[in-house]
């Protein structure tokens, strides 16, 4: 049963930092166990993975097995449902349209005395995607994170994906081949993020890792910060959803269970002024939960994560989304666009009754891979931008120079870095002597 609250506009704050720390908790005993794999991986190479590949997975791989030959390609695309394969098509269109609105150019300025300002705008070399194997198998997220990727003209794009000992979903495998990817890898868990943090004998080292997995695999990205980049600690999935009266129980009902079958950690909350809606979308989630494929996890995350809370008025309500920042926001409002410039924190906002959270999911073009725990204040969808680099471009002439010395000389001195200021002025020395 989905739990019902009443929250004054007074206790939002208490209610959010306790809600979004009860979640984001981290278990010493995983960091410990992610930090001797790192380790492992990055002395020993090859030998490591494949035997952690062994022991976590239950597949025998090594040099001549971990990567995906086109053979196994072809195959994969005579395992996939013809109709499924045009529905992969067309989100990908959809995908890569978005994302080119994303794309940055390269720009410089020429200003007075010959001084030239600019910012060179380049993809990453190398990006690793991973892409978890678990309970559920997710085509769409190959599509969300590689397409970018190419977008943005990276060189060489690596994916990774835990293998079951029949090998790796078909779906994964021509999702990835239609997305553009470059080289795929049968690894999965916090060794495979080692392999492409540090690099093998078989496979690259990346500039970048993105893409959604477990405790161990985000535990592992947060560890290798620095060696290489990465998009994100995900954690995960939730929804929320601002009603008012107007809306329709029962694809409340629907849009919370969508995301609860995700995951027992999946967080569902409608905030709801209305008395009447909230009785009808519990009656709703109780009817719907038992046709679920998932049930049992979809139940556990209801009960556990998942909540109604009673508010005054939508304006409460947009203080309360605003404060959570929540992954993913529905406006299920008589007027979603009256409030939707007051929405300040969200990864991604769906609005009106016809724009149910899965459709971003799979199939409008913009990225599903999203800020998670209240991280929405300050972090975006994945996109482009997240697989470029920025370099900035400064010529100046002796002339232009001359006009600012004294101003770069005055804040060099102003910090005690006489060495800065005295590389401004020896390009000016023999000039003082002549006169």
């Amino acid at each position: 049963m989905i739990r019902k609250i009443n929250l004054s506009s007074e206790n939002q704050n208490e209610f959010v930092n306790k809600f979004l720390r009860n979640r984001s908790e981290e278990d010493d005993s995983v960091s410990m166990v992610v930090e001797n794999i790192l380790k492992e991986v990055e002395e020993n190479k090859d030998k490591a993975v494949f035997e952690y590949a062994k022991k976590f997975d239950g597949v025998t791989l090594n040099s001549s097995n971990v990567k995906v030959t086109k053979d196994e390609i072809d195959e994969a695309y005579k395992l996939v449902d013809k109709s499924l394969l045009d529905v992969i098509r067309k989100a990908k269109v959809n995908i890569e349209n978005f994302q080119k609105k994303q794309v940055e150019e390269s720009w410089y300025t020429e200003e007075k005395n010959g001084v030239i300002l600019g910012q060179i705008v380049r993809p990453l070399e190398i990006a690793g995607v991973y892409v978890p194997g678990g309970t559920a198998v997710y085509p769409s997220s190959v599509l969300m994170n590689i397409i970018p990727a190419k977008v943005a003209g990276v060189e060489r794009i690596i994916m990774v994906t835990p293998p079951k000992k029949d090998g790796i979903n078909p779906a994964v495998v021509v999702a990835a081949n239609e997305a553009g990817v470059d080289e795929i890898y049968k690894i999965g868990g916090a060794y495979a993020i080692a392999a492409l943090a540090y690099g093998t004998e078989t496979i690259p080292k990346v500039d970048k890792i993105v893409g959604p997995g477990n405790i161990y695999v985000a535990t592992a990205k947060k560890l290798v910060f620095g060696v290489c980049d990465i998009d994100a600690i995900a954690g995960p999935s939730e929804i929320m959803i601002i009603a008012d009266k107007t809306a329709n129980a029962d694809y409340i009902a629907a849009d919370l269970l969508s995301q609860a079958e995700h995951d027992i950690l999946a967080s569902a909350i409608l905030v709801t002024d209305s008395e009447e809606l909230a009785g009808a979308v519990v009656s709703e989630i109780e009817v719907q939960m038992n046709n679920l494929s998932r049930k049992s996890i979809a139940e556990k995350a209801i009960e556990d994560l998942g909540m109604i809370v009673m508010v005054d008025s939508i304006d409460e309500a947009v203080g309360l989304a605003n404060l959570f920042a929540p992954e993913h926001l529905e406006l299920a409002v008589e007027k979603p666009e009256e409030i939707l410039n007051c929405i300040k924190n969200a990864g991604a906002i769906f609005m009106g009754q016809y724009s149910p959270e899965p459709l971003g999911d799979y199939f409008a073009g913009p990225n599903h891979v999203l800020p998670t725990g209240g991280t929405a204040r300050f972090f975006s969808a994945l996109g482009v931008n997240d697989f470029i680099k920025k370099t900035s471009i400064i010529s100046y002439t002796k002339e232009a120079l001359d006009d600012v010395k004294d101003d770069v000389i005055t804040f060099a001195n102003a910090e005690g870095l006489t060495a800065h200021a005295n590389a401004v002025k020896i390009r000016f020395l023999e000039e003082n002597k002549e006169k």
